[in-house]
């Protein structure tokens, strides 16, 4: 069975490459890079970019001064590097009205053109307008004006600071501080001080069931934010639940809960933001109206994984969600394709990308309803990375007395999976802030396993995907922080109970994915047949020409 299902699909993919070339070309641009490996339907450079932002924030705070501080602090709130857009006054008002997204021509000091566009509608007589500078396909060279709150700039793509752009065709003359006024309309900050309107009141198919779990549990839209700021001001969050002292921080405190809260608080739910706006924006049972929705699944990979992870993944330099999951998966023994090494790319992230490529997929062919059982698959596999953090700083605030870093370490995982922890078990989550919180009296690592362990499968998530806390000088896992084991149970004909590991489980879910993507593939050839599309039947099949 599994060979007869793998040849088909392998069938199905040849004749696709072979014979619907000119199909896939209507369909979408194959020259955008990877990222980290997944093969994007739209230009998402720009987005991918906002782990430049996290990089520049982490190599500030790590020099542990106030004035550095201060820095990230500018870089968290104002950014640098992601949709970097010129504020102009024009000499003159418009004289007519402008759209979002047209064309607006300027030049660079050195006399070379620089091409963008209208940041917003703005109507006739307008004198200062925002322009947002055009972006390329390739990551290395998507933009050349990036200045924000950046203490290294490069201004080689910015508007010249005196000059003239034309406008619909029409010429008008400006003046414009390069430094100051060359910004950024994407920011960390943002991903959490917009989630009121983007995730609780102001979407289609708002408010998204994840965000509710945070909002529910802090009490509020910006709890992100709120974590970070209270941070930089070293002072406390005024929660539901979930309070944070952090004067009770130096330097080496405030550096953990600051980088990781930007990341792991901030960039974490705005990635499940964006898969719920495309789901949000699916036509189900249309193949050609998807383009949105497949551009919103993008930008949710791309804030997954960042720009640094590069084409293939394999860097260890990244600042996102994806270098998280390889970072833990060589604590708890879960790298490699089946999960098991203790190097290499997370299996998490060989997960997520094929699931992140499979979603796209069915927005693409209008399978909606199979686009948000995907996308309910790729939430739940996200928390992972975070239940492993906050186990592998509970073991080691307990029993190897972690210092100041570790022990916000494990404040800072425990304050980024609390609330989905809470929504399955209220007690389970007390107990895990209890042992993880800041200023914390003790921590019983035991505790907070078995807290974990109780809700695994309301959060869809299982043993096998969290593994186990590995000693790497006594090659095998610390005592007490061994895998653990969920079973099922099974009555087979004659009555007899039997009794599986989670083996089982995950064989079921990988033979249910790979007949999900089997079955999908086949409404879809039957969609493009109605349609009048090339018919395949197998690799060595005529296929007929296309109209």
């Amino acid at each position: 069975m599994k060979l007869s299902l793998a040849l088909a699909i392998t069938s199905f993919a040849v004749a696709e490459g072979s014979a619907s070339t000119r199909w896939n070309n209507l369909r979408r641009r194959l020259s955008w890079d990877k990222v980290a490996g997944y093969l994007p339907g739209s230009q998402v450079t720009d987005h991918c970019a906002i782990d430049l932002d996290q990089k520049v924030i982490e190599e500030q705070l790590d020099l542990k001064t106030p004035e550095s501080f201060e820095n990230a602090r500018k870089i968290y709130n104002h950014g640098g590097y992601s949709k970097s857009y010129a504020s102009i006054t024009l000499d003159t008002g418009l004289e007519g009205a402008i759209e979002k997204g047209d064309q607006i021509l300027g030049k660079s000091a050195d006399g070379t053109e620089v091409s963008g566009k209208a940041y917003t509608d703005y109507p006739k007589g307008s004198e200062t307008i925002k322009v947002q500078y055009s972006t390329t396909d390739l990551q290395a060279s998507y933009v050349e004006c990036q200045v924000g709150a950046l203490l290294e700039t490069n201004t080689k793509g910015c508007f010249i600071d005196q000059g003239e752009l034309t406008i619909g065709g029409k010429p008008y003359t400006y003046l414009y501080d390069v430094a100051k006024e060359n910004k950024n309309g994407r920011t960390i900050s943002g991903f959490s001080e917009q989630a009121k309107d983007k995730m609780h009141t102001g979407c289609t198919g708002c408010p998204y069931t994840d965000f509710m779990y945070y909002y529910n549990y802090y009490g509020t839209d910006d709890y992100a934010h709120q974590w970070v700021e209270a941070a930089f001001d070293g002072g406390r969050t005024s929660f539901s639940n979930g309070n944070a002292d952090f004067s009770k921080y130096g330097f080496d405190g405030k550096v953990e809960v600051i980088k990781k809260g930007t990341a792991y608080m901030n960039v974490f739910m705005y990635v499940i933001r964006e898969l719920e706006d495309a789901l949000d924006d699916c036509q189900r049972g249309c193949i050609n109206c998807n383009d949105d929705p497949v551009h919103a699944w993008d930008e949710g990979v791309c804030f997954y994984t960042g720009s640094i992870e590069g084409v293939d993944g394999l860097t260890d330099d990244g600042k996102l969600l994806h270098q998280l999951a390889d970072k833990r998966c060589n604590n708890f023994k879960t790298c490699g394709a089946e999960g098991s090494d203790l190097d290499g790319t997370a299996k998490l992230n060989y997960d997520l990308m094929s699931l992140f490529s499979v979603g796209n997929f069915q927005l693409q062919t209008g399978n909606c309803p199979a686009a948000r059982e995907t996308t309910k698959h790729i939430i739940n596999k996200m928390y992972v990375p975070l239940v492993q953090g906050t186990l592998r700083y509970a073991y080691k605030v307990d029993k190897l007395n972690g210092p100041e870093k570790e022990q916000a370490e494990g404040a800072v995982f425990a304050a980024a999976v609390l609330p989905r922890v809470h929504a399955a078990s209220p007690s389970a989550a007390e107990t895990i802030y209890e042992n993880m919180k800041v200023g914390a009296s003790s921590t019983d690592f035991k505790a907070v396993k078995r807290a974990f362990e109780s809700v695994y499968s309301k959060m869809g998530i299982t043993c096998s995907d969290v593994g186990g806390l590995w000693n790497d000088a006594a090659d095998g896992y610390y005592e007490g922080m061994e895998p653990c084991m969920q079973t099922i149970s099974t009555m087979n004909a004659a009555g007899e109970t039997k009794t599986n590991n989670t083996l089982a489980i995950a064989l079921g879910c990988t033979f249910g994915a790979l007949f999900a993507i089997a079955a999908a593939m086949v409404l879809y050839m039957r969609s493009r047949e109605k349609q009048g599309a090339p018919v395949f039947k197998g690799p060595d099949t005529e296929v007929k020409d296309m109209n």
